[in-house]
């Protein structure tokens, strides 16, 4: 099993706060026992699995064993989601909610609560990460070019239980796969990102990341999420909150368009400029053809002016960010996080985000349009890279 890469400065799970009392369930969890009586099917849909894994956890007898058997899980439910997603499924949901059933489980087992809270930490943030697929990144096919994506989990669950993300399914369905383009071909890896503010605050992105932004060896990385009526190929991503939306916990940013907050890396405020520039290839992937139109979104927010088309980033100097060509929410961040990255340990990589057009609820036919559209947009980008 490939070891997991671990940030020195451990990242904290709000869940971590409480972790040792016996009763807690945090808002996210709370969702998944509405889950199990809107869209059973959906949300057990890995229940055999996650029965597996609460026997495990009830055998386990030291830190070691525990640690074990997280990672072996973790990974499981992540290869199994994406087996189950690519033989034409196409339901990022059903992972998200045993992932939470899961977590759920381990806080309340006997042998968690025989750990220090640095200790219980650790079990979370690897368990987070090996569900989320990080461990099953091998780029083993001996293609052309490595690319790496990430898709977010459901959001917006306080409104809709049964949401999906079509840029959770897109990394799910794409993962493992090999593109090709006038002969040069590429692998494609994936990784899925939690909608939890905390989550961004203390580092999951720069951990999920960093790796393969030092390595010489991957030659594309895009972020992806859902967006607006079509997709957007986001220029220039702004580095502050704005947007009123909760996150998966129920956490409000504090943020609005008025006062819009600069977010934390692992307890300082991020340090970068206002806006940054991303530099996917744009002139091949606006020819991904498909029911969605593709733009080159230029339009930003910012204290001194309202919506403009921005031309550069020269003309965005004196600005303070509102809104990115991202928003003012977690997909601009991803976005501008993994450009503050590209910048300083690999200036001349392809980085930037695309936003799916917006989905309600789960419908097969569509999320399977959008996938195919970006997938497109990745296979004409092979010879750019």
């Amino acid at each position: 099993m490939k070891k997991i890469i671990i940030a020195a400065t451990l990242f904290v799970f709000l869940s971590a706060a409480s972790a040792n009392s016996n009763t807690y369930v945090n808002y996210e969890e709370l969702k998944q026992s509405e889950a199990l009586k809107q869209i059973p099917k959906v949300s057990k849909r890995f229940e055999p699995l996650a029965s597996q894994f609460i026997t495990a956890l009830q055998h386990a007898k030291s830190e070691v064993q525990l640690a074990a058997i997280i990672l072996q899980y973790g990974d499981q439910l992540w290869q199994q989601a994406t087996t189950e997603l690519q033989d034409d499924n196409y339901d990022d949901r059903s992972l998200y909610w045993a992932r939470l059933y899961m977590t759920r489980n381990l806080r309340s087992s006997k042998i968690f609560h025989q750990l220090s809270a640095k200790q219980q930490t650790r079990i979370l943030f690897d368990f987070e990460l090996a569900s989320r697929g990080t461990i099953d990144i091998h780029f083993t096919a001996k293609a052309d070019k490595k690319i790496l994506i990430t898709g977010f989990d459901p959001f917006y669950l306080h409104r809709n239980i049964g949401q999906s993300n079509p840029s959770g399914v897109a990394a799910m369905y794409l993962d493992g796969k090999i593109i090709e383009h006038k002969g040069v071909t590429a692998e494609i890896q994936s990784l899925i990102i939690p909608v939890r503010f905390a989550d961004f605050d203390q580092g999951m992105i720069e951990t999920m990341l960093t790796p393969y932004f030092k390595s010489a060896d991957v030659d594309m990385i895009s972020t992806i999420s859902m967006g607006r009526t079509d997709f957007d190929l986001e220029r220039f991503p702004g580095k502050r909150r704005s947007s009123v939306a909760p996150g998966n916990l129920g956490v409000y940013s504090g943020a609005n368009a008025k006062n819009p907050i600069v977010p934390f890396l692992n307890g300082e405020k991020l340090q970068g400029p206002e806006f940054v520039e991303f530099s996917l290839p744009v002139t091949e992937m606006l020819k991904a053809t498909g029911k969605y139109k593709i733009n080159d979104n230029h339009k930003v927010q910012t204290l001194e002016k309202d919506w403009f088309e921005a031309k550069s980033l020269a003309e965005l100097e004196q600005q303070t960010s509102v809104n990115g060509g991202g928003g003012g929410y977690l997909s601009n961040e991803i976005s501008y996080r993994s450009i503050l990255l590209r910048n300083r340990y690999n200036p001349t990589l392809p980085v930037g985000h695309i936003h799916t057009p917006r989905i309600k609820d789960w419908d097969k036919e569509v999320v399977k349009e959008i996938v195919i559209q970006i997938e497109k947009m990745l296979t004409l980008s092979v010879n750019a890279i």
